[in-house]
């Protein structure tokens, strides 16, 4: 019955590691496929005398991804009634050229004042609107929920790791006995200690395959997809081949790494 505590308690701190790492990995997926809808989403507008063209607009910033001419036709039209038809003329050859410029990720609140600062040397442009208030609020939470995620799943590793290797210094006091006789007949340290790296592989994998099952099945409900479908995202929140060989390594070599401290710990103490 202890052996089987002792089984359960191991397990249960493989699984809240294996959790933990699974969990982050979906939220960074989350909050990379959400900027990438921020930054399809963002742009900025740039009002200028004369015509830029793409190439020159692209000098300014390697984060630029295209530039789209915006159309004065529909506010021509709306004045088409009150104003003659050579005026009109006269009136698309003076208004200013608009643009719409996207970027290819979604700037931090630097880059924008950056980009802007060097479009505004631009000769020809006569205003740039960035849209800055709204974007910094964004960034600024989208930043702080990424800090609080690591932050969290940092602190449960940190203690889950602290209570494995307890249970494997209580196992180790168990049978510290039956590891002194050994070594009384010459056995290495390794023979001494082949149980508990049996006990830490097996309770490895026996971890591992309960948070592949359980993120197989969350994968698979419609809770989950509808959750991610809310904020207009779309992601893998379990990938089997690439997620499942993760969690098994980590599992495994945690268990490993902490065995063989312990074990060595234990040899000097000798």
């Amino acid at each position: 019955m202890k052996s089987l505590k002792n089984h359960f308690s191991l397990i249960l701190a493989l699984f809240s590691i294996l959790f933990a790492i699974q969990v982050f990995t979906i939220n960074s997926r989350a909050l990379k496929a959400y900027e990438e809808k921020l930054s399809s989403n963002y742009s900025m507008i740039v009002v200028a005398n004369s015509a830029i063209t793409d190439e020159v607009f692209k000098k300014y910033s390697p984060n630029i991804d295209n530039i789209e001419e915006l159309s004065a036709d529909e506010i021509i039209e709306k004045l088409q009634e009150n104003i003659s038809k050579k005026n009109i003329e006269l009136l698309k050859i003076s208004m200013p050229k608009f643009y719409r410029i996207h970027l290819k990720t979604f700037p931090s609140p630097s880059e924008i004042k950056n980009l802007t600062s060097s479009l505004m040397k631009n000769d020809t442009v006569t205003k740039v609107e960035d849209f800055s208030n709204n974007h910094d609020t964004v960034y600024k939470l989208l930043l702080l929920f990424k800090e609080i995620t690591q932050l969290f799943a940092l602190v449960i590793i940190v203690v889950t790791v602290l209570l494995i290797a307890k249970e494997m210094r209580i196992w180790q006091f168990k049978h510290s006995e039956r590891m002194n006789i050994m070594g009384l007949f010459g056995a290495p340290v390794w023979l001494r200690s082949a149980v508990l790296f049996r006990l830490a592989i097996v309770d490895a994998i026996l971890s591992s395959i309960l948070a592949i099952a359980l993120f197989s099945v969350i994968a698979k409900t419609s809770w989950a997809k509808e959750q991610l479908h809310v904020i207009g995202i779309d992601i893998d929140i379990f990938k089997f081949v690439s997620d499942g060989s993760v969690l098994g390594l980590v599992s495994v070599s945690i268990s490993i790494l902490l065995a063989g401290m312990i074990v060595i710990g234990y040899k000097e103490e000798v």
